[in-house]
């Protein structure tokens, strides 16, 4: 029996769980990863978060999956293997990987640390590396990630629930930074309380910001209020608590994926707000013009951020104390999870607890 290209690809077997088409089903798949060169990093992959771009990119539903697809970019492990021009890290620490594992290192971009935004950018897995093979994600024993972009884990920070924070948290972070949304005080609104949404509440308050939860579900008021430590709550779909929140926020964060109407959310920011939408929702928002014109307003967005970036976030979170809350799980329940996931049906990420689910797996 042939092998398939995965095996041939690399000399190093691996293994993990992957989809083979839009049907988004994962399962027991060997491929391989390359050998640790000079400025790799070998790790064992301990704990990987569960993105709703995993379930998106397993079900095609953006149009360019690469089948077979392993998913993971919330990465955390320990380092197996270091090649010679690795000085930073050693084997036996701890370190992370988030959603990108390479850029062209030169453009302007990468230039000032913001490697996210790079032209030629490779994500961790669904990508195609400068080599021309595929890259293949967290769900999976073993990774091999260029040193630049692999991040030194705090000694503090939970590996399991601090996985999210690789992808949702910087995601919430960078733009909190770049767009000012840290002077104590202040007032911001999260709309959503999901993976990202229930991170931005927890950052906001360690900025000494006044958080208030704008959300669709009445049953998460005393979740965010009471555990997470928001000052109030507002049901979006009721008229009575919205008007009397009008011109109230200085900044919002939009974390929904869905489409949804924008001309309420720019009616609670006062003059000069700010809404950033980090959600990526399958059809255009409509956005209203008056709203921004008549009070100076400003829709923007954010993606992740770079690797000095995330590194900071990460000791940021372990200062004051930021993790995720998180449902661990096995790797065989993936397809009960991605289930749940696409019916909102966690509090509020799945973390896959890779190295226990995957050592009763004999690779062929």
């Amino acid at each position: 029996m042939s092998k398939s290209p995965e095996q041939e690809e690399h000399p190093r077997k691996a293994f993990g769980w992957a989809a083979r088409d839009a049907s988004g089903i994962l399962s027991p798949f060997n491929f391989s990863r390359r050998e640790n060169g000079i400025d790799d990093v070998a790790i064992k992959i301990l704990y990987c978060g569960v993105c709703h771009s995993d379930l998106h990119l397993a079900k095609n539903d953006w149009g360019y999956t690469m089948y077979p697809v392993v998913p993971g970019h919330e990465i955390v492990g320990v380092v197996t293997e270091v090649g010679s021009n690795v000085t930073n890290l050693k084997v036996g620490e701890h370190v992370g990987v988030g959603a990108m594992v390479g850029s062209c290192k030169t453009c302007q971009s990468c230039q000032q640390d913001l490697e996210n935004y790079c032209p030629k950018m490779i994500f961790t897995y669904n990508s195609i590396n400068y080599d021309g093979t595929k890259t293949y994600g967290g769900y999976s024993d073993m990774v091999v990630v260029n040193k630049d972009f692999v991040l030194r884990w705090p000694d503090n920070l939970p590996p399991d629930s601090g996985a999210p924070l690789l992808c949702a948290g910087i995601t919430v972070y960078s733009p909190m930074k770049y767009y000012g949304m840290t002077e104590p005080g202040k007032h911001l609104g999260v709309v959503g309380l999901g993976g990202l949404g229930h991170i931005a509440v927890k950052l906001g308050k360690a900025f000494g910001l006044k958080v208030t939860v704008i959300s669709t579900s009445p049953h998460k008021e005393a979740e965010a209020t009471e555990r997470l430590g928001a000052d109030s709550f507002i049901v979006s779909r009721d008229p009575v608590k919205v008007k009397a929140a009008l011109g109230t926020m200085d900044y919002i964060i939009d974390t929904v994926s869905a489409v949804h109407p924008l001309a309420p959310l720019l009616g609670l920011l006062k003059p000069h707000g700010k809404l950033i939408t980090l959600g990526l929702p399958d059809k255009p928002l409509e956005l209203p013009i008056f709203p921004l014109v008549l009070g100076r307003k400003l829709v923007g967005g954010s993606d992740i951020g770079g690797i000095k970036e995330t590194q900071e976030m990460l000791e940021f979170c372990a200062k004051h104390n930021i993790a995720a809350d998180i449902e661990l799980i096995q790797m065989d329940y993936i397809n009960t999870a991605m289930e749940r996931l696409a019916k909102a049906d966690v509090q509020y990420r799945f973390v896959i607890d890779v190295a226990n689910s995957l050592s009763q797996y004999v690779m062929s």
